[in-house]
């Protein structure tokens, strides 16, 4: 029992305590409060504003409110609570949709609304209950009851949904919670806590946690309510398989048509794993109380993910090299380490070697993985989409990075539900297309005829013998597409990031879900406008045909000779090998004659210099009686006796480990000439000798060449990670200070390379700052580093014919684009239709069936119409281009029927070897015209909307 006292306070004061707790015990002399007994969450209306007293009494008020709350005798656990609240709420969802329809859309077409029988023996009760509204700013609302009715279904057709199934103290109006939605909708970062800020504002009461409870608890049935109301709206139109989302949901990828050409690939998908959306794990002393499951047709189970865990192993990396190399690579040590402790990586299929790509790739991801730390349960999430932007799946990253089971899963999951010929953009695609190749998936992934390629941005720091296999601009078929959706999607989706860090599993589903669903919505609406962007830049780019064909005129070489040159390079950049092993046999060999011939040269100058201080002994011609010539003091006239000591013991020493040095190089060199059965030592002017010297000049500048590309690599992922939004100020601070010191150590391995190259016959040019840090400058890595073939003498070598290859390869991807374009234009307008159709005749027959989805329906048709409408606009003017190659009618789908007329009779279309041309020109004409009249009553609708 808890003991108040209102002594001191004014009358109005006790009757605000009054209200809230009951009468006062008038032998006591305060009021008596029992844990069980009252409700602590009722309101009342808040008194004149002018009282001065008002406002310390109202929040005296919520503060001794809060701390009855939280003296409260419940000894249930939060994860107690929440199982009894779940085993209550699904039994009400499927009525509390029903009373939610009837609410919102009203009665269905041609239902009255049924009369209360006077003569029934039992009325509707009516109850009063607290409330939240930030249209009304009510308190209280009042609603009826049936005797069969929960209360939580009375709330629902009053417009209110209470924090509680069964026994509710406060409910949230359905036009607040839409408001938090809607605002959420656009607005991702916006908290319960901030919104239940504002409805305090509005109320002018002080914050409470328990209003943010209140309004969490109503949000979250509002949102399951929503959730089943989609569901049943999407059987109304057949599109309620599980997978019809993921397959059907971008029109220009799945809605195929009869006699349409094939394209190179069915569909162009990316995917990537992004690390914004971290979830905080539980410790051993925080147990998690929220155990419940969102079910969502984005998000992959972990059983599902799981099963692919062991699909790849890990690369047994040996812990040093075979040949041993000069210690000039800063922080290789590390990046071997990091190589050898992920278990399971992306790379990890291609066997024992690494590739370049991979260890770049490794290399600028190192310092996410070391900083890993195991205080987040999902360390983010892995996702795929269309190249219109539209998602397929996201898959959770628990306790780990970016690993190949989440990719491999994703690939699972394309083949077995896609079933076609799939292009798929990845930041390491090159390295993984050979993960999922040693994977069970591979027959299948191979006999699909799918491939994996490098995005735009990425693949530039890919080295060149990748590019011209893996990168877009190289790969036929792919048009001017980046396949950088996926970075698009994850810079929108990083501001979600504040709301889910520390959300329960339940949550943090349900708002990724939210926001995707959105995002779809929004990316299907500018679909056309894509579309449009696309084909206009295409556009553009063959415009630039006439420079081409000035650049082959001043080359005197044919279009025909620079598609050759172009397949020259690539064979030759797949066949380019590591060294000879008994080059390296060689250069271990100079190498260690040169470490001799240096040790030797180092003892005579440390001798000579111990000669010069030791006493100058007589001539021989000198008298017998001459005597030792000592040396004045070089180190001024009071010489310290213990520091000359010191001085020559210190030379004595430095010539006793020269001698030391000379020996171990003399063994070595000995070792190695009976290991290559060499039988005289090569010299200075000896062929080999020489040879193997340049040979050595043109290594070491490839290693100079290769830290530097590294270096720049990394540089450009830093870039990347600063630009990213909402990155956090220690975060953004760290990654500038890195980035300052990557830039120094840039110019010190620009030094290096300097040197290097000045050392190679012939010279090859120096490189400085503007050119490293120029972007294009990576993709040249590779071509210099080719030694062993003259490639500056083929032909493709030169700059201005390479510049003339890029512009070609440019031009064709832009013709390419063109064709895509046309083929998913024609997709979309025909899915526009088709869909128009198929709203007018569902709505028709629940209209006819006075079916109580009407108006759910009918919602769901108006903002898809409005979307089609937009993307008919743009589909209008993609038509009246200039250049437009394409069809401007809609097509027929791939196994279609004849199509449905919007009021349920077919048309009829003239058929068989005897119908006329004049018929056949007819029925073009009616189709144009009928197209016409679609694509204008759209547009119209659309001028409706803005006006």
């Amino acid at each position: 029992m808890l003991i108040l006292s209102f002594t001191g306070l004014d009358p109005a004061a006790c009757r605000v305590f009054e209200g809230q707790y009951g009468t006062r015990d008038s032998q006591q002399g305060g009021q008596a409060i029992t844990e069980g007994g009252g409700d602590l969450d009722d309101w009342e209306d808040v008194p004149d504003p002018e009282d001065p007293t008002a406002s310390i009494t109202y929040a005296i008020r919520d503060i001794t409110a809060c701390s009855s709350h939280r003296i409260s005798k419940d000894t249930r656990t939060w994860r107690q609570h929440l199982q009894k609240f779940d085993e209550n709420w699904p039994p009400l969802l499927p009525l509390l949709t029903d009373a939610f329809l009837r609410f919102q859309y009203g009665l269905p077409p041609g239902v009255d609304e049924a009369l209360p029988d006077a003569n029934a023996d039992s009325m509707d009760a009516e109850e009063t209950i607290n409330a939240l509204d930030l249209y009304t700013l009510d308190t209280m609302t009042t609603f009826n009851i049936r005797p069969d009715e929960r209360k939580a279904e009375a709330l629902m057709h009053t417009g209110y949904i209470g924090n509680a199934p069964l026994v509710p103290s406060v409910a949230v109006s359905i036009e607040t919670l839409e408001l938090f939605r809607s605002i959420r909708l656009v607005k991702v970062s916006m908290s319960v806590d901030t919104f239940t800020k504002l409805l305090c504002h509005y109320y002018t009461i002080p914050y409470c946690q328990h209003y943010r409870n209140v309004l969490a608890a109503a949000f979250d049935i509002y949102l399951l309510v929503l959730q089943i109301v989609d569901e049943r709206v999407m059987k109304e139109f057949g599109w309620d398989s599980p997978e019809w989302r993921a397959i059907n949901g971008c029109p220009p990828c799945a809605y195929e048509l009869e006699d349409e050409e094939p394209s190179t690939f069915a569909r162009m998908l990316c995917m990537d794993g992004n690390n914004s959306l971290k979830r905080i794990a539980p410790t051993d002393r925080w147990q998690v109380g929220d155990n419940h499951i969102f079910n969502s047709d984005y998000i992959l189970p972990r059983d599902w993910v799981d099963q692919f865990a062991h699909e790849v192993k890990a690369r047994q990396v040996p812990s040093k090299p075979a040949v041993p190399t000069e210690s000039d690579h800063e922080g290789d040590d590390n990046e071997a380490d990091q190589l050898r402790s992920c278990k399971g990586d992306l790379t990890d299929g291609q066997g024992l070697e690494a590739t370049p790509c991979a260890t770049n790739w490794k290399a600028a991801s190192s310092e996410e993985t070391k900083r890993m730390w195991g205080m987040f349960e999902e360390r983010g999430i892995f996702g795929c989409a269309c190249q219109h932007g539209i998602i397929l799946w996201i898959a959770d990253m628990v306790r780990s990075g970016e690993l190949a089971k989440y990719g491999i899963a994703v690939v699972a999951k394309i083949l077995c539900m896609i079933r076609c010929k799939v292009l798929l953009g990845y930041n390491i695609g090159c390295a993984f297309e050979e993960t999922v190749k040693r994977s069970s998936l591979g027959p299948e992934f191979v006999a699909s005829g799918s491939r994996f390629c490098v995005n735009a941005f990425h693949g530039y720091s890919h080295s060149y013998q990748c590019q011209v296999q893996h990168h877009p601009n190289s790969i036929t078929g792919i048009g001017i597409e980046d396949l950088e959706t996926m970075e698009r999607i994850f810079s929108g989706s990083n501001k979600l990031a504040p709301v889910t860090r520390y959300a329960s599993a339940y949550c943090r589903h349900l708002l990724i879900d939210l926001y995707y669903r959105q995002w779809d919505h929004e990316k299907y609406s500018n679909i056309g406008l894509m579309l449009h962007n696309n084909y206009r830049q295409a556009l553009d780019i063959i415009k630039q045909a006439p420079v081409l064909e000035t650049m082959l005129n001043e080359l005197g070489m044919t279009l025909e000779q620079m598609r050759t040159f172009e397949g020259e390079e690539r064979e030759y950049f797949v066949n380019l090998r590591d060294e000879d092993p008994a080059n390296l046999h060689a250069i271990v060999y100079v190498e260690a004659l040169q470490k001799l011939e240096a040790a030797k040269k180092e003892l005579g100058e440390a001798t000579e210099r111990f000669g010069r201080t030791a006493p100058r002994a007589p001539s021989p011609s000198a008298d017998h009686d001459t005597q030792v010539q000592w040396l004045l003091p070089h180190t001024g006239l009071i010489t310290s006796y213990d520091a000359e000591r010191s001085t020559t013991a210190k030379m004595e020493t430095r010539i006793r480990q020269l001698h030391d040095r000379i020996n171990r190089r003399e063994s070595e060199v000995c070792a190695i000439e009976a290991s290559l059965g060499i039988e005289n030592r090569w010299q200075r002017n000896d062929y080999l000798y020489t040879e193997t010297l340049q040979y050595i000049n043109t290594h070491r500048y490839q290693r100079a060449l290769h830290k530097l590309q590294r270096l720049v690599v990394l540089r450009l992922f830093e870039l990347h990670k600063l630009n990213i939004a909402r990155t956090g100020y220690k975060v953004r601070t760290y990654l500038a200070k890195s980035f300052q010191r990557r830039c120094r150590a840039i110019r010190n391995a620009v030094d290096q390379y300097n040197t290097a190259a000045r050392a190679l016959h012939p010279l090859r040019a120096d490189v400085n700052w503007d050119q490293v840090s120029h972007y294009t400058f990576v993709q040249e890595f590779s071509l210099l580093q080719d030694s062993s073939n003259d490639v500056s003498q083929k032909a493709w070598s030169r700059p201005e014919v390479r510049k003339t290859m890029r512009l070609v390869r440019r031009i064709e991807r832009a013709r390419e684009e063109l064709t895509n374009d046309n083929c998913e234009a024609r997709r979309m307008h025909t899915w526009i239709r088709d869909e128009e159709l198929l709203f007018a005749s569902v709505l028709q027959r629940l209209h006819n069936g006075h079916g109580p989805l009407y108006g759910a329906v009918a919602e769901y048709c108006r903002q898809r119409r409005a979307a089609n409408a937009r993307n008919m606009a743009y589909l209008q003017q993609l038509y009246s281009l200039e250049g437009f190659t394409g069809d401007p009618t809609p097509g027929r789908r791939v196994g279609s029927d004849a199509l449905p007329h919007p009021m349920g009779t077919d048309p009829t279309i003239p058929s068989g070897p005897g119908a006329s041309e004049e018929n056949e020109d007819g029925l073009h004409l009616q189709e144009n015209e009928e197209a016409h009249g679609e694509v204008s009553a759209i547009i119209e609708y659309l001028a409706s909307l803005t006006t």
